[in-house]
């Protein structure tokens, strides 16, 4: 005989199953240890400082 299967928990079970790939695909593409973003916010200080730092100020006229 076949197995009785409950359709709707299939049907949540293949709705994980999905959200689960594509919360894998998200963590892959947009994800960022946190050193990186530690880097990243470093290296963006130091160009906010350098352009500062390159900035010529104006003479009232």
């Amino acid at each position: 005989m076949a197995e009785i299967v409950n359709l709707r928990a299939v049907r949540k079970a293949k709705q994980r199953a999905g959200a689960q790939a594509e919360a894998a695909a998200n963590r892959a593409k947009f994800g960022r240890t946190a050193g990186q973003k530690a880097l990243e916010e470093a290296e963006a200080a130091r160009a906010a400082a350098r352009l500062a730092a390159l900035r010529r100020e104006r003479d009232p006229d």
